[in-house]
């Protein structure tokens, strides 16, 4: 595995378990989620920008990480992985970057409250979108 995709494996590991910890936070409606001066998790995460049609959002981001997960770790054995990874990683990573963004744009401006798991997710999910870059310019797409 080239070293660009391993980054982007691990920030993916790391962003479904931050992912899964706020779900989990989310559905079991605990308040002990951040430590004192470290954020306003409980605002963050209890707002209605925390749900998308009733799904908590830490489940959409869940499931975008297992899928470039996925795509890290067998691209190289399933065709149609082979013949659209590089793209699928980019979409994935794009529309994670842009939700992402107005997420930030919503605890700045509307929540006054900042997620330190939420900043780390914007983070991770950054890592993977320029992966998904510079994967795009190697390969000439």
């Amino acid at each position: 595995m080239k070293k660009h995709n391993i980054y982007a494996l691990i920030a993916a590991i790391i962003g479904a378990l931050d992912s899964l910890y706020l779900a989990w936070i989310k559905l079991s409606h605990n308040e002990t989620l951040c430590a004192p001066g470290l954020g306003d998790c409980f605002t963050v995460n209890t707002s209605r920008y925390a749900e998308l049609f009733g799904i908590p959002i830490a489940l959409f981001g869940l499931a975008a990480y297992l899928a470039i997960i996925a795509i890290l770790l067998f691209e190289s054995r399933i065709d149609f992985l082979k013949e659209n990874g590089t793209l699928a990683l980019f979409g994935i990573g794009l529309v994670g970057v842009l939700y992402s963004a107005y997420l930030s744009y919503l605890e700045e401006f509307v929540l006054h409250a900042w997620c330190p798991y939420c900043i780390l997710s914007a983070v991770v999910i950054t890592i993977v979108f320029i992966v998904s870059i510079i994967r795009l310019k190697k390969e000439g797409i």
